[in-house]
């Protein structure tokens, strides 16, 4: 069985690009070179995005090999294959990293429990926004959208996985 997602590294300090690729290179069995372009949204910063195949579960891979660089900003996602659902991935210096289930068309999965649950803690509507928010990803949404629109029109690297 094989997938496929998208590893979008917004920004990366230029001294560890190497190690990022050696870490994605890791995880797929792969030797490979991201094409590396400015971030505009941070100067001095650099940003790469590339496309992957493999089994279910190399996104939620791909993002422990990502986090040993606490300093990078980036998303990965990975498609819905037979019986997997898709994930989505976002990591931000300060707010960490969220984790989403996602539908065949890329939309976020809110699960019926968090649901509930939401709804048994909510005290009010603001509280209950706030924390729909939290599950949507609202914050991770803000933090990378300048990012994601400076990376507008950026070249894309194909990687798959051996074997």
């Amino acid at each position: 069985m094989s997938t496929s997602g998208i590893i979008y590294v917004h920004s990366s300090p230029p001294a560890v690009c190497p190690h990022v690729e050696w870490a994605v290179a890791g995880v797929l069995q792969a030797k490979l070179e991201f094409l590396w372009t400015a971030q505009a949204a941070a100067p001095g910063q650099l940003r790469a995005e590339a496309a992957w195949a493999g089994k279910p579960g190399t996104a939620a891979a791909l993002v422990i090999a990502l986090r040993a660089w606490p300093m990078l900003r980036f998303e990965v996602t990975e498609e819905a294959s037979p019986g997997v659902d898709g994930e989505r991935f976002c990591f931000v210096p300060g707010l960490g990293l969220w984790r989403s289930r996602t539908s065949a068309n890329g939309d976020i999965v809110v699960g019926e429990d968090q649901l509930r649950s939401l709804a048994a803690t909510a005290r009010d509507a603001q509280s209950f926004a706030h924390q729909l928010d939290q599950l949507l990803g609202a914050a991770w949404d803000d933090a990378l959208e300048p990012f994601r629109r400076a990376a507008d029109g950026a070249p894309v690297t194909w990687l798959h996985r051996v074997g």
